[in-house]
């Protein structure tokens, strides 16, 4: 029995240490990587990020790795940018250079591969999204008085609680959606209308997958 326990002990430190070699290779064949905490075989620093309290997690890490750093999400290294000043520069003054968008295996799995959540072409729908929007009246008066005439009906919906305390995601998500839909689609839709509240069932369905746990382990063991 001691025998059998020791071979086992060896045999999973063995395996350990393959799979740290493994991902040593990985990780170093993607170029050099921001210093960061060091990642366990298999689950990265899944343990360390905590995703149910990622902000905060990440600012503590920034505090000792500094405004950019790396941590790894299952097998797939991940580079962070902590603060104004970086995440500026990032989006902003070198906006092209970032502009391409990371591949969400679970957005995939919802839409067929189609949309706007996969990476594929991601360049080109956005531009063709936003100039069609744009032929739709984002940006201009247009769409101030959709927003508007939303905003009237979102007030009636909160006048209906009779001031009694709510939990308002529900009713500005539905307000934010119907200016999208009076947008693309030329109307809006009651918020009990079973149609809307199936699209937004979706959505949320596929936002809280992508946000737990093991929806980001499965995004980043599946985003090689």
């Amino acid at each position: 029995m001691l025998l059998l326990g020791a071979a086992s002990v060896v045999l999973l430190v063995c395996v350990a240490c393959l799979l740290s070699i493994v991902q040593w290779r990985k990780r170093s064949g993607k170029g050099k990587m921001p210093e960061g905490p060091a990642p366990l075989p298999v689950v990265g620093n899944i343990l360390q990020v905590k995703p149910k309290n990622l902000a905060k997690t990440l600012e503590k890490l920034s505090e000792k790795y500094g405004p950019v750093f790396s941590v790894q999400l299952g097998s797939t290294p991940v580079v962070v940018l902590s603060g104004y000043e970086v995440v500026k520069e990032a989006l902003i003054d070198r906006a092209d250079e970032f502009a391409a968008r990371g591949h969400i295996p679970i957005g995939d799995r919802a839409n067929k591969g189609l949309g706007m959540f996969t990476d594929s072409g991601w360049l080109q729908v956005r531009r063709f999204a936003l100039t069609t929007l744009r032929n739709f009246g984002m940006g201009k008066r247009s769409i101030e008085e959709r927003i508007q005439e939303e905003a009237e009906h979102l007030l009636e919906e909160i006048t209906k609680t009779k001031r009694m305390p709510f939990d308002p995601t529900f009713k500005l998500s539905c307000a934010v959606s119907n200016v999208i839909c009076s947008i693309v689609f030329g109307k809006r839709y009651d918020y009990k209308d079973k149609k809307f509240l199936t699209l937004m069932g979706y959505m949320n369905n596929v936002f809280e997958l992508s946000n737990s746990r093991w929806g980001q382990v499965h995004s980043a063991d599946t985003s090689q």
